[in-house]
C-alpha cells in the first residue's frame, strides 16, 4: 500500500493536481483510511498507466476516458478467456489436448 504522497513521489514528473484530479475522475479509486487515501498495487499501476498514456503516448484528456474504458474491457476480456482456457484444460476431450497444444505453440510462435 502506499499513500498519496508517496505516489506522487513514486511517479516522476506526476503532479498533487494531476493525481486528485484522476481520483475525481474516477479513473483511480483508491480506497481512504483515516481520511487519507491508500493506493493499493493495482492503484498504483493503474497511475502508472495513466501517466504513461498522457506523458509518453500524449492521450488528452477528453480522450483518455475512452481509452482507459476500451484497456479495461481488453483487460476484462483476456481474463474471461484465461479462465475459459483453464477450465477446458480441465475438462478436455482426448483430442483437445492437442488442440489446446497447437494453439499454444503458434502463441509461442514455434
Amino acid at each position: 500500500m502506499m499513500s498519496f504522497d508517496l505516489l506522487v513521489r513514486d511517479v516522476d514528473g506526476l503532479e498533487d493536481a494531476d493525481l486528485a484530479r484522476w481520483i475525481a475522475n474516477s479513473w483511480v479509486k483508491p480506497e481512504r483510511a483515516d481520511g487519507r487515501y491508500v493506493f493499493e498495487e493495482i492503484d498504483i499501476a493503474r497511475v502508472h498507466l495513466i501517466y504513461e498514456l498522457r506523458q509518453e503516448l500524449d492521450v488528452n484528456e477528453a480522450a483518455l476516458p475512452v481509452v482507459l474504458l476500451l484497456l479495461d474491457q481488453l483487460y476484462d476480456v483476456r481474463r474471461h478467456l484465461l479462465e475459459i482456457g483453464v477450465a477446458i484444460a480441465e475438462t478436455e476431450p482426448a483430442g483437445l489436448h492437442r488442440v489446446l497444444q497447437v494453439i499454444a505453440e503458434r502463441r509461442s510462435g514455434r
